[in-house]
């Protein structure tokens, strides 16, 4: 049993075999559309007239993974949505994957609760489409071809972009459905440390401290947290492959994060980044042992995960217009995991790049990339290690001209196991007023195999093709001093999809192949509409978002495994002196899964916060507070309700 390389989104698999009726082929549910546009434009009236005059906000966040170099969201012609840290610390999240799942057009799939392998649907793409990327440096498993969301600590996190859409042209392969960027906490001003505490209900626990501060041209910032929960059994009784053990599948999580910069002058910076997170849980799976290969579900089957990074950046001006930044990092994923047997897959992948920025007047900013990727996969699964190298160059062009912006990209990928490949991305935003934007994009992406997909053995095919991708958007976007609203449609059709071939007849002749192996197979068709509004009205601050997305095989018409028809959440937040109060609520849409209808899940999150003095606050958090029947993947199970109390501590020294 490998399941540290089970794939979990199966993006190329249809979840029935039940063919849609013929108007499920419609792009887009039009009544659906309309009333998001309406609640758009609404929303924007209504803003502008209950704001004052010159309330239109000149403080848009400064975001860098939409481009090149750091950039306007009001000049983005891309889909980026910014989670800082104010928004991480009001949040009832529990983890990364958790704090995600609430923007819209993201999906969550998940083999149990928090702390096992989870899956994100960024606009209903598979999980393996996504780059992830801490501080720049790229991360995950290149065995299985997916981030290891469960790996990450949420406490580390100064905050995130969410690039929704074509990044390849930027990022190159597995960017086709989007980027999500990490970046950690940074050390500015006086010397600060915090500390945190909390207890739940299922034997769960958080800890976390650190220290932060800049002395002269120094600055340097140490995060360490722990986390546990004896949880529950991941998978129901009765689930179809007889996997069900009734122990409790819980996890331990400890990480460590170092970072420090030296700035001569406030024109160039020279960083270093150190961070490990070590992840141990237990789930239920079944072995197969000499001599009679029984079933066997009963042992504890354990997975021991560590992910390990390590980058040098240097990042300044030089002579003229130009600007430039180099990074050097390695990046480690490395995980055992089994009972009686264990199967290790390690990914060691080290990168170089340089860019160069430069000013071309009315033109706008032209920037040139180099990027050079060798990355390793060594595995007991597989007969020898193996290794990929990767060359890539990159063409950006940004600029802004009156209510007009635009951006373009080319990337040029050259790879050592597959076909090289090109991406390309265009589009621009128009200020129809200083208030409403309405944007265009419209780009190419591809997807290379994993190293399971070319080298498992019995399974893998050398000399696959990439997944390749065509992608347009169109969004309006509306930002006031209280309010933000944005409204995009989307469409992506991808070719090429790479997924289990059960006819034998079309697998190499090895014996190996007798039970099916990896082929390009399928297309995808995935299109929709994302709708996010945020408001604030004197101590109230309301969120609210909802998603519509068509995720179907357009060789049978049928929804891709795990993708909801619809999502939304809402979130209110209410400040009164030194309480707060908040309620979240996220309901998720049926969704199929191998053969099973999921059913629609609501949960509802309650919290309050009380500074009881200058650096001391208490929390309190009920999270799924009507004890919902939750169903992350087929046959497996989340929490019910969970109370949680904590304490946060700070203070300069």
């Amino acid at each position: 049993m490998f399941r540290s390389d089970v794939r979990l989104d199966t993006a190329a698999a249809p979840a029935s075999p039940t063919r849609a009726p013929a108007s499920s082929s419609r792009p887009f549910v039009p009544s659906l559309l309309c009333a998001a546009l309406l609640a758009t434009v609404s929303s924007a009236v209504l803003a502008q007239t209950a704001a004052p005059a010159g309330s239109v906000s000149t403080q848009a966040p400064v975001v860098i993974t939409g481009t090149l170099q750091p950039t306007s969201v009001q000049r983005l012609a891309a889909d980026v949505v910014v989670i800082d840290r104010e928004t991480i610390e009001s949040s009832t999240a529990d983890s990364v994957a958790d704090l995600l799942r609430r923007e819209a057009g993201l999906q969550l799939s998940r083999n149990g609760d928090a702390g096992q392998p989870t899956a994100l649907f960024i606009r209903g793409a598979a999980s393996g489409q996504t780059v992830v990327l801490i501080d720049g440096v790229r991360v995950g498993s290149a065995t299985l071809g997916q981030p290891t969301f469960e790996h990450l600590d949420l406490n580390s996190i100064e905050r995130i972009e969410v690039l929704r859409g074509p990044g390849s042209s930027l990022y190159g392969a597995a960017a086709l459905a989007g980027v999500i960027q990490i970046f950690t906490r940074r050390g500015a001003g006086a010397p600060r440390w915090t500390a945190s505490l909390a207890a739940g209900r299922f034997g769960s626990a958080q800890a976390a401290a650190g220290l932060s501060g800049a002395q002269g041209v120094l600055d340097y910032a140490v995060q360490l947290g722990h986390e546990r929960s004896d949880g529950v059994s991941a998978l129901r009784p009765n689930d179809r492959f007889g996997n069900y053990n009734p122990d409790r599948d819980g996890f331990s999580r400890d990480s460590v994060q170092v970072q420090g910069g030296l700035s001569p002058d406030n024109t160039q910076r020279l960083g270093v980044l150190l961070m490990q997170s070590r992840l141990s849980n237990h789930y239920d799976a079944s072995q197969f042992l000499p001599p009679n290969f029984d079933q066997d579900n009963t042992p504890d089957f354990r997975s021991e995960g560590k992910t390990r990074l390590a980058a040098l950046d240097w990042r300044g001006d030089l002579p003229g217009t130009l600007k430039a930044q180099t990074r050097v990092s390695r990046s480690v994923d490395d995980v055992r995991s089994g009972a009686a047997v264990v199967n290790r897959f390690k990914t060691t992948r080290d990168q170089l790049s340089a860019q160069l920025a430069l000013k071309l007047g009315p033109a706008g900013q032209l920037v040139g990339a180099l990027e050079h990727t060798d990355e390793q996969a060594a595995s007991s699964s597989f007969v020898r290690n193996v290794s990929r190298t990767n060359t890539a160059a990159t063409l950006e062009l940004t600029g802004a001209s009156g209510a007009l912006s635009w951006q373009a990209d080319l990337r040029r990928d050259a790879p050592s196991d597959y076909a090289d490949a090109t991406t390309a991305r265009l589009g621009g935003a128009w200020a129809l007023t200083p208030a409403l934007r309405i944007k265009l994009l419209g780009g190419s992406t591809f997807r290379a195999p994993s190293f399971n997909d070319l080298y498992f053995p019995g399974y893998g095919v050398a000399g696959l093709k990439a997944e390749t991708g065509r992608s347009l958007e169109a969004g309006l976007a509306w930002r006031t001093g209280h309010t933000e609203a944005g409204l995009t449609l989307y469409r992506n059709r991808v070719h090429d999809l790479i997924g289990y071939e059960s006819d034998r007849t079309r697998c190499p002749a090895d014996p190996a192949y007798d039970f099916g192996c990896a082929r390009n197979i399928n297309r995808a068709r995935l299109e929709g509409a994302t709708l996010s509004v945020t408001h604030s009205a004197g101590p109230w601050e309301l969120r609210s978002t909802l998603d519509a997305l068509e995720a179907r095989d357009e060789r049978t018409q049928a929804r891709l495994a795990r993708r909801a028809a619809h999502q939304g959440s809402a979130s209110a937040l209410y400040s009164a002196g030194d309480w707060r109060w908040g309620a979240s609520v996220l309901q998720v849409g049926a969704r199929p899964d191998g053969g099973k209808r999921l059913a629609a899940e609501t949960t509802l999150d309650l919290q309050a916060q009380w500074r009881v003095s200058r650096g001391v606050s208490l929390q309190a958090r009920l999270l799924n507070a009507t004890d919902e029947r939750i169903e992350p993947a087929r046959d497996y199970q989340g929490l019910g309700r969970q109370f949680w109390l904590g304490i946060k501590l700070q203070g300069n020294l």
